[in-house]
């Protein structure tokens, strides 16, 4: 079997389903796992300085081979998967020479459609991985540590010349915690690239500034039959707040440079009610006037309510753009399009909506760009990768090492 792929259906068995609102880190016991394998793998393939931290971060060098200064630089992927669907028993699918049309997801009703996805469109022929409708993939990111590691043996088995390479695995990216506990000083990369992108060519520098909102409401509930002056519905409350946001600012919405609002869970009853947000936007000023709004609306929705009734806010940022940080280096920016253009790839420059380890990495010192995985669909049933896709990540990881060290002779 094609080690690539054989590393990459190894690394979906574990279930490494972060879980937010946990204050360790990480935050679940299967990224633990994955990372202790990921460990004692790197260990017997003979890589340098194999290291697991106490918060479940693997890290590894590949020892440069020329005799010449190199900058020492990294290649990062992250251990979790997302908490929005379900990671357990991922059971993918291998569909080898596709031929267009519609793809069964396991022996259910579930399909992945050309129809909603036009991207199969320009995938004929390739070897697709799905899931079997049941659960997400993990392709984001087990594709992108499946390519690094893969990119490293070859690196090591062959005489291309490369400087030092540091590569990292990390806990918890999913819930915005991971890079928080990150050892840049011990990691000892001049830059790095997150390995954690989506489609081939996918070159990404900027990316949303990121904030969550949460909404406790506190009413009061008694009898409706004798309601009047009395009750105050947090359900009710919860509804009028959320129509006062601007019904075009959400993700369904949005796209490109366009930030917005998005209700992900609501829960309650008449006495109580509690709403999570997660706020987006790239300009920075635009961001803080959003997180603005959602205060104003607390006082407005609020306004006149009983004294033991109330609307309480709490916002949290969790990383920000890190165009800035990064727009700083273009040397890095040039080498990753240089790598891409080498593996007769057009490197495709577009903004993250979202937002990598690297965000919060380039704001703590560490450069960070991200470059594509060769998947789709990230964090549901209907995620894919191509094993094509994933060929040619580890094309690009080992062109960035080469070329790193041929600019410093």
């Amino acid at each position: 079997m094609n080690k690539l792929l054989d590393r990459f259906l190894h690394y979906v068995s574990f279930d490494t389903q972060s879980k937010p609102n946990v204050k360790h880190t990480p935050s679940t016991e299967g990224q633990l796992r994955l990372a202790q394998a990921l460990r004692n793998e790197l260990t017997e393939l003979g890589f340098s300085q194999v290291t697991l931290s106490d918060k479940g971060c693997v890290m590894a060098t590949l020892p440069g081979n020329v005799a010449w200064n190199v900058p020492v630089i990294g290649f990062i992927s992250h251990l979790d998967t997302a908490p929005d669907f379900t990671a357990k028993h991922v059971n993918p699918q291998i569909v080898e020479n596709y031929r267009g049309g519609d793809i069964a997801l396991g022996n259910g009703d579930e399909i992945l459609s050309p129809v909603m996805f036009p991207v199969l469109h320009q995938l004929l022929g390739h070897t697709i991985i799905t899931t079997d409708g049941k659960t997400l993939l993990g392709s984001d990111d087990k594709s992108g540590i499946a390519e690094i590691i893969t990119a490293m043996v070859r690196l090591k088995n062959s005489n291309i010349p490369h400087g030092p390479v540091r590569i990292a695995f990390t806990p918890d990216e999913e819930i915005g915690k991971g890079a928080q506990s990150f050892d840049i000083s011990a990691f000892g990369a001049q830059w790095a690239y997150t390995v954690d992108g989506g489609g081939v060519g996918e070159l990404e520098f900027e990316n949303f500034n990121a904030a969550s909102a949460t909404i406790k409401i506190v009413g009061n509930n008694v009898h409706p039959g004798s309601a009047k002056g009395v009750m105050v519905n947090a359900l009710s409350l919860a509804t009028r707040f959320h129509n006062e946001l601007p019904v075009e600012e959400t993700p369904e919405h949005t796209e490109g440079y366009e930030g917005f609002y998005h209700l992900t869970t609501i829960k309650g009853n008449v006495e109580r009610a509690e709403m999570h947000y997660i706020i987006r936007d790239f300009d920075k000023t635009q961001f803080e006037a959003r997180k603005q709004k959602i205060i104003d609306i607390a006082h407005v929705v609020g306004k006149g309510l009983h004294r033991d009734c109330y609307i309480e806010v709490t916002l949290d940022d969790h990383y920000y753009n890190m165009r800035d940080k990064v727009a700083g280096h273009p040397h890095i920016i040039a080498l990753a399009q240089q790598a891409m253009k080498d593996c007769d790839i057009e490197p495709v420059m577009k903004p993250i909506r979202g937002g990598t380890d690297g965000a919060q990495l380039s704001f703590r010192g560490l450069p960070c760009p991200n470059i594509f995985t060769g998947g789709y669909n990230f964090h549901g049933k209907h995620e894919f990768v191509t094993l094509e896709g994933m060929e040619k990540a580890v094309s690009v990881i080992m062109r960035i090492a080469e070329l790193t060290a041929n600019k410093s002779q």
